[in-house]
């Protein structure tokens, strides 16, 4: 996330907002001691965006859905 100052966005305004649209990446703007954000809005949640990592888990999945959580369990 880039920190810039407002004389700088000023300066680049259609640029920064480009990058932001393209890379989906904010963009933090600077003005005295007040820090405002610049983000692009999406149509999607946060979890469709996520990258499948179907390594993540070790073993056989199955071997999950089947074990016996009741000793962890607590009401």
């Amino acid at each position: 996330m880039s920190d810039l100052s407002i004389s700088r966005l000023r300066a680049n305004l259609y640029r920064i907002v480009d990058r932001v649209i393209a890379s989906v990446q904010p963009v933090e703007v600077r003005r005295g001691e007040h820090l405002v954000r610049l983000s692009r809005l999406s149509d999607t949640d946060g979890l469709s965006t996520l990258e499948p990592h179907p390594d993540y888990v070790r073993g056989d999945p199955e071997d999950l859905v089947h074990m016996d959580w009741s000793r962890e369990w607590r009401e």
